[in-house]
């Protein structure tokens, strides 16, 4: 990568940074919040059959985490633009 200056650099880093420290986030919610701290009050609720902590434990988090991973392959495109550092 060639950034056009060191400010470049250090900005595009942040940026980065910034978003994977939101992606984690979200990922702690579903997968720690939602399949373990929330169980009791979302087993409360159904969905399918199946009470909505325990789904939330065993498909939610997974389907979550691959749309995660998406969001950060575009935003980094996105973010690659940005900065001109993007792959031809």
């Amino acid at each position: 990568m060639a950034f056009k200056s060191k400010e470049d650099a250090t900005a595009y880093w942040a940026a980065n940074i910034k978003l994977m420290m939101w992606l984690l986030v979200v990922w702690f919610v579903v997968s720690f919040g939602c399949g373990v701290i929330l169980v009791d009050v979302l087993n409360q609720i159904q969905i399918g059959g199946y009470k909505l902590g325990f789904w939330f434990a065993q498909q939610g988090s997974i389907y979550t985490f691959v749309v995660l991973i998406f969001i950060y392959a575009k935003k980094m495109g996105d973010l690659d633009r940005k900065f001109g550092v993007e792959e031809k």
